[in-house]
């Protein structure tokens, strides 16, 4: 059976949860030797670790990136906890699967486990509803703006140039690339993109919490006055909150300072917005505890008058970040643009620089391919 089915579902009060079947697929990434960089970390592949929960003939889809671990975690630890419980509310059951990992640690990979369920669960609930996951949430857009981002270190300059460009040219406004691996390099670069793309997209750059306080500080009154940088991502570790607080007091003006992606807990943001660290706050869906921990997220960024950005996973954040009032936009990020398009039907993709959902499927519209995600399988087992 596909994700998307169709017929009369039982009222939603009636459901019980059925099973819960989990699996993980590893893509290898397309990069220079087959591998990719940002300042801080090499890759060869990413791993995709995706959940689906069953009630009354309807199948709720979720997912997160990580390791394959988080797989097992997932089957352990919260699979067994949702069983003949009530998909009506996914608060709920998310209250109930933050209890469980307590021991076994939630930030990091629990609150991985945690996104890709809680995401599963509200993706049934449209289904179980026959609405698209837009309606089921308090939006207040019903569209989320893009950047396309990319650019890795070991790009060559023509790809380098050929990737960001080649987003500009599809209307795309704003595109990233990663820097401060080897910042001697960063100049020609920048000046490649730069040209590539022309005066009018916005540039953002992505130093992945490579740089000193200092030397962070340096480059970013060069990336603003020179190639006119527009966003600097965790130009130091996002763990080091005064040292974000010094780029945003003494970094120009023009220049905003990003972080969050790797926050996993309501608190983690709370410690950004408090330490004053960030002029645009980041949440990843997949991370945060899925969408019910982004609505508490989209509320603290609204409270304190910060935007919020969508840190990747297009597929889900193009209906989840409809429901943040103080949205910015998405990382339309090149891994997971690839991954969601192998492993899924119903992606989307941007029309006049954003991704607008898809009203006429029902949750988040995706249906799995399984034919083509089974050469990749790292854990599981295809479904009969």
């Amino acid at each position: 059976m596909g994700d998307i089915a169709t017929g009369a579902a039982p009222a939603l009060d009636e459901c019980r949860i059925d099973s819960v079947d989990v699996h993980a697929f590893e893509l290898p990434t397309d990069g220079p030797d087959g591998k990719e960089q940002d300042g801080t970390l090499e890759w060869d592949s990413t791993t995709m670790v995706l959940v689906r929960v069953h009630a009354a003939g309807r199948t709720g889809v979720g997912y997160t990136y990580g390791d394959v671990s988080a797989a097992t975690f997932l089957s352990g630890e919260l699979a067994p906890l949702l069983t003949g419980r009530s998909p009506a509310a996914p608060p709920v059951l998310w209250e109930l699967m933050g209890r469980q990992i307590r021991n076994a640690g939630r930030p990091g990979l629990g609150a991985m486990a945690v996104s890709a369920v809680d995401i599963a669960l509200w993706d049934l609930k449209a289904r179980l509803l026959d609405v698209p996951l837009v309606h089921a949430l308090p939006a207040h857009h019903d569209r989320v703006p893009v950047y396309g981002s990319g650019g890795f270190t070991n790009y060559s300059l023509d790809r380098l140039a050929e990737q960001l460009a080649g987003w500009t040219e599809q209307g795309i406004g704003r595109v990233k690339l990663k820097t401060s691996r080897d910042p001697g390099q960063d100049p020609r670069r920048l000046t490649a993109v730069r040209e590539a793309i022309g005066d009018e997209p916005e540039l953002f750059t992505d130093a992945n919490g490579a740089l000193g306080r200092k030397e962070a500080l340096y480059w970013a009154h060069r990336f603003q006055a020179e190639w006119d940088v527009r966003w600097f991502e965790e130009p130091v570790s996002s763990a080091d909150i005064e040292g974000l607080r010094m780029l945003r007091e003494h970094g120009p003006a023009r220049l905003e300072v990003a972080a969050g992606e790797y926050a996993y807990t309501t608190r983690d943001f709370v410690n950004l917005v408090e330490g004053a660290a960030v002029d645009c706050l980041q949440a990843d869906v997949t991370r945060c505890g899925g969408i019910t921990g982004l609505l508490e997220v989209a509320g603290l960024s609204a409270a304190r008058h910060l935007d919020l950005s969508a840190h990747c996973a297009p597929a889900v954040s193009a209906h989840a970040f409809c429901a943040v009032r103080r949205l910015r936009h998405l990382e339309y990020f090149h891994d997971h643009v690839r991954f969601e398009h192998l492993v899924f039907d119903g992606t989307l993709s941007p029309v006049d620089g954003a991704l607008r959902p898809d009203t006429g499927r029902p949750g988040l519209g995706l249906d799995v391919k399984w034919a083509d995600a089974e050469p990749h399988r790292v854990h599981g087992e295809r479904p009969a």
